[in-house]
């Protein structure tokens, strides 16, 4: 079968699944999830659906439960789509991808705010490195100013 079909098959799959995950199952385990990729096996009977689902270990063996527990009505949305003899066999998997992407964004932050320390530099700018109630301070600080100045009263002179 050619490559091109098996990638509009591919994205066909993904488009249902996600679709449906997203309005039709009414399965609360499965809230959270964001169907992320599809791979249609040549034979067309069987196809692996990524799915990404933020939470911990716990949250995501459950929504997997949830899928799994969806996929028959999954696979009659896929048939009432797809123009095939068969109507793929569903199966699910946690794509780490995003988890992994968000741990090397924060080691390279963590590497780069370590760097700057090690050279003395420090950071102009705030981030999300800065504590809450420091960022809260400071806003409160600058709506003070802000309030003052709009009066035209300067609390350094004397009236």
């Amino acid at each position: 079968m050619s490559s091109h079909r098996i990638e509009r098959l591919n994205e066909a799959v993904r488009e249902v699944v996600a679709s449906a995950v997203l309005f039709e199952v009414a399965d609360p385990r499965i809230k959270g999830v964001t169907v992320l990729n599809a791979e249609v096996a040549a034979d067309l009977k069987h196809a692996t659906v990524f799915v990404s689902v933020m939470g911990d270990e716990g949250k995501q063996r459950l929504a997997l439960r949830g899928l799994k527990s969806a996929c028959g009505f999954l696979q009659s949305r896929l048939a009432a789509r797809l123009k095939t003899r068969y109507t793929p066999i569903l199966r699910f998997e946690l794509d780490q991808g995003v988890k992994k992407s968000v741990a090397l964004s924060r080691l390279i932050d963590e590497t780069l705010a370590a760097d700057r320390l090690a050279r003395g530099e420090v950071d102009d700018q705030p981030g999300d490195d800065q504590p809450a109630e420091e960022s809260a301070e400071a806003l409160d600080e600058v709506e003070e100013d802000d309030d003052d100045s709009s009066t035209g009263h300067d609390p350094s002179r004397a009236d």
